[in-house]
């Protein structure tokens, strides 16, 4: 009865924040969670969880293949604007059940962040898991990325649905191996790629094997520490490959996959990455091959996530980044571009950023390609200014703007192509000013 009640009363405030226009966010989730943390349990559910978690990427993958579902006509439930921690997706949940906790879908598809994949699948039973990377982020809420690692590889020593994992990340490849007993272990791999680099190139984890504490030796950096690598001592890394992306060509924004070319609107290798394991979490469920082609080849994530917009007749592109590689990541497509452009690199500090934003120092500005100018905005604007004079660029040519309205319209007074970077706080408001132009 209490569980009933608790749901009746969602029910009541959910229709008030629609009636409001209103989304709520974690609202309910986090009222029905303060009222009881054991109400996943009361949930009914008879179709297949998947799960995606990462530090970059995993909004787009999820959204991704809950979009090649959808394509397929299969009813989702997903929560695909993020709140990814248990109040998020207890949400999600609450506004799409009925009162007895029933949940009427064909798949459940959640992006989760990656702490809380221990908290919410301890009571609801997960049917596929991908996880896609590892790098430093948030150090004063995530700590240090060994610490997150143990604490999904001891979730997983009892986990026995599908497990797709990142085999060119050896923070993630290693999590194969937590459970001997799981036989639906899958890994996933792209080729080299025309930007791929024998040396790292920006800043890494996972340099040691993880089982006889070698160091373990790249054939090719991807992007940063994601490559092709194997332990010299014990072979780790040498798994087979489930899913393989090949002949990737970013220029044509087309990939390989069992001989089938698929087109997408994206132009990274970090988005290969997210589209191989998209397409290896849609076959392990026998979706129709031409219906992945399809859904991929329409995908499209207007959220701020390498968003690529026209403003007064310039092209812009918009990447969040909330830690140096998804920073990193972005300048890196900013320096395979050959045309002239400017950045605005937009800085906060908030509690959802994180208070240290000492990581703007793994950030690789050094050989910044055909940039004549760079804005810098946010409540750390001084911060990511100091932090880009020092890496040579010429200081005369960095505008910083406390004030980001100021700094939008200083960024679009010239008819250069145009690249933004701004972290967790600062997207939507920095998105939102660039609209306005």
């Amino acid at each position: 009865m209490k569980n009933f009640f608790i749901l009746l009363v969602m029910k009541i405030l959910y229709l008030g924040l629609k009636i409001a226009g209103k989304n709520g966010g974690n609202f309910l989730g986090k009222i029905a969670y303060d009222w009881n943390p054991n109400i996943f349990r009361y949930f009914k559910i008879t179709c297949p969880i998947i799960a995606i978690t990462a530090t970059n990427g995993k909004t787009m993958t999820n959204n991704a293949i809950g979009y090649v579902l959808k394509t397929a006509g299969k009813k989702i439930i997903s929560n695909t604007e993020g709140n990814n921690m248990e109040t998020g997706i207890l949400s999600t949940l609450l506004k799409n059940c009925t009162l007895t906790g029933k949940i009427k879908a064909d798949y459940l598809v959640f992006e989760v962040d990656e702490g809380y994949i221990p908290v919410i699948f301890k009571d609801l039973k997960l049917d596929t898991l991908v996880i896609l990377n590892f790098f430093r982020d948030q150090l004063d809420r995530n700590g240090e990325v060994e610490s997150l690692i143990l604490k999904i590889n001891e979730f997983l020593k009892t986990y026995t649905g599908n497990l797709i994992l990142n085999n060119d990340d050896p923070n993630v490849a290693r999590l194969g191996q937590a459970n001997p007993e799981n036989h639906t272990v899958y890994y996933i791999s792209v080729e080299k790629y025309a930007y791929a680099t024998q040396e790292i190139k920006e800043a890494g984890e996972g340099k040691f094997c993880p089982f006889c504490n070698t160091r373990i030796e790249y054939e090719y950096y991807q992007y940063s520490h994601i490559g092709k690598f194997k332990c010299p001592n014990c072979n780790y890394g040498d798994n087979k490959i489930y899913q393989l992306a090949s002949n990737v060509d970013l220029k044509s924004r087309t990939f390989i996959v069992n001989d089938l070319t698929y087109q997408i609107k994206f132009n990274s290798i970090y988005h290969i990455y997210n589209f191989i394991a998209v397409i290896a979490c849609a076959s392990l469920y026998h979706i129709d091959t031409k219906i992945i082609k399809k859904a991929l080849s329409n995908f499209v994530l207007n959220n701020g996530r390498l968003e690529e917009l026209t403003i007064k007749n310039i092209p812009t592109i918009l990447n969040l980044a909330k830690n140096p590689t998804g920073a990193n990541v972005t300048l890196r497509i900013l320096n395979e571009d050959e045309e002239e452009k400017e950045l605005l690199f937009v800085l906060n500090d908030n509690l959802a950023d994180g208070h240290d934003v000492s990581w703007i120092w793994d950030i690789n500005f050094d050989t910044l390609n055909h940039v004549s100018r760079i804005i810098t905005s946010g409540t750390r604007a001084y911060d990511i200014a100091i932090r880009i004079k020092t890496a040579g660029f010429p200081i005369d040519k960095i505008e910083p703007y406390l004030d980001l309205h100021e700094a939008v319209k200083s960024f679009y007074q010239t008819t250069a192509k145009k690249y933004v970077i701004a972290n967790y706080t600062s997207l939507q408001p920095t998105r939102n000013e660039i609209l306005k132009q």
